[in-house]
């Protein structure tokens, strides 16, 4: 007897079949004649349903049969007399393998909160919701790989212990063996970070990119998609302290390179997701968001528009919005645009997915390329609608005085890029490259509201549990 998932089973077309199946029962209804279990094992969003006889079951068995419940069933695969499937398992043998108390299961048959479920995330994939999320996620990140290396790109494994900021914003977790409540201290009386397991002040990395370049001058086309920290203490619906980030770099590539490849991979991801997760997406639009899979098609069936962040801000400028004062922070050519900017540009002026480029230099990281105005970088954001900006990006300073000029004027210690500014000195070469938010990114193909939602165990301020 065959051992079969849910999702092979519901589109089996062997009726009448031996078929053995393992998995935890959602519902039971029933009378005294049937009982009637719906089964899921994760692979799939929909249940089958197991049709148990109660002439062949005893009442004590059936009495433990719960939702929550985890069985083993072998039964007989039939044609469904009922509405919702084709095919239904008329059980032969059904084995109890871990029990579910009916009184003290959290999930129990109604609508829960997502606020309750954070509260029990370690039992929140066994939802519905929470399997259709976890399965997009899957998808997505598998897609990622295959489109890097259909690109001819090379996934490369950037460090998650550093000694350098990458992003300069010092909003990092620290890495230490010191005793906490006695570390060395040196003759300035500060922390003796020489005498640290790595002979120095280690963090968490924000960001895999500078790294990445390193790679990217010898391979050409890498990608890193690991997980990055940032001690930002910020409780936001799209802040998390955890996350992971997808980083291509690209040799001998520029700004409009760069602009291409982003959409070119957002869209074949957002595609392979709408292809591979029909049931799931079709869910939580239903369920959630009525407007997901409108707004998922819209992103692969428009160009992405293109403008600077000069032409930006003199829209919004111009708009009906800042003019009767509804936006909440002020806009002037300087400032790093806020959600309410960038979705206004997205949702309200062009109605599709747009890209900034050539920001102030003043608000952008210190290896982004200065353009010949001396005022702006080769910058790129992508802004999608319900998130704002979904990937970061720039073409990269390549020219050894422009970077070091700039690394000096924002007050970054140049003795710790030592061998990011070698890469200058010895055959450098136009670069860029962009970071993308995985959690975004599976915010946005899911429709959920917040992003805590979209991370099996989401760490937050106050919140590292499980």
């Amino acid at each position: 007897m065959n051992k079969y998932s849910v999702k092979q089973l519901l589109t089996h077309e062997g009726a009448g079949q031996n078929v053995h199946i393992k998995g935890w029962i959602r519902t039971k209804r029933g009378n005294k004649f049937v009982n009637f279990l719906a089964l899921n094992d994760g692979s799939c969003l929909k249940s089958i349903q197991v049709v148990a006889d109660n002439e062949r079951f005893s009442e004590d068995l059936m009495r433990k049969v719960n939702t929550g419940t985890a069985v083993e069933v072998k039964g007989t695969l039939v044609a469904s007399q009922g509405k919702g499937q084709s095919v239904e398992i008329q059980a032969q043998d059904i084995l109890i393998l871990g029990e579910a108390d009916a009184e003290e299961y959290p999930l129990q048959k109604k609508k829960h909160t997502m606020e309750f479920l954070r509260e029990i995330a370690h039992l929140r994939p066994r939802t519905n919701t929470f399997g259709a999320i976890f399965r997009i996620r899957h998808t997505l990140a598998f897609a990622i790989h295959e489109y890097f290396n259909q690109k001819g790109f090379f996934y490369l494994h950037t460090p998650i212990i550093t000694g350098s900021d990458a992003e300069g914003a010092g909003q990092m977790f620290r890495v230490t063996t010191l005793d906490a409540k006695n570390p060395p201290l040196n003759s300035e009386g500060a922390v003796d970070y020489n005498q640290d397991f790595f002979g120095k002040s280690t963090n968490l990395t924000v960001s895999g990119q500078l790294e990445g370049e390193l790679g990217a001058m010898g391979l050409g086309l890498v990608y890193t998609f690991g997980p990055t920290f940032r001690a930002e203490n910020s409780n936001t619906s799209r802040h998390l302290a955890e996350f992971w980030m997808i980083e291509p770099e690209m040799a001998f590539h520029d700004l409009k390179d760069n602009m291409d490849l982003a959409e070119d991979f957002i869209k074949y991801l957002i595609k392979k997701a709408l292809e591979r997760c029909p049931d799931d997406i079709q869910f939580l639009n239903d369920t959630y968001d009525n407007a997901l899979l409108e707004r998922l098609q819209s992103v692969l069936s428009n160009d992405f528009v293109r403008i600077t962040y000069s032409e930006a801000i003199d829209i919004l400028l111009s708009s009906s919005a800042y003019k009767k004062g509804k936006f909440e922070y002020n806009v002037k050519w300087g400032i790093d645009l806020q959600s309410e900017h960038e979705r206004y540009l997205v949702e309200k002026h062009f109605q599709k997915p747009v890209i900034l480029s050539d920001y102030p230099k003043d608000i952008k990281a210190f290896y982004m390329r200065q353009n010949n105005d001396g005022k702006t970088v080769a910058a790129m954001d992508v802004l999608f609608p319900q998130i704002g900006e979904i990937i970061g990006g720039s073409q990269r300073e390549e020219r050894y005085e422009n970077l070091a000029t700039r690394i000096k004027e924002m007050n970054i210690p140049e003795h710790e890029l030592w061998w990011y500014m070698d890469t200058r000195k010895y055959g450098t070469c136009p670069h860029a490259g962009f970071g993308l938010g995985f959690e975004r990114l599976v915010l946005f193909v899911s429709g959920m509201g917040n992003i805590r939602d979209v991370i099996p165990f989401p760490r937050t301020p106050q919140n590292a549990e499980f």
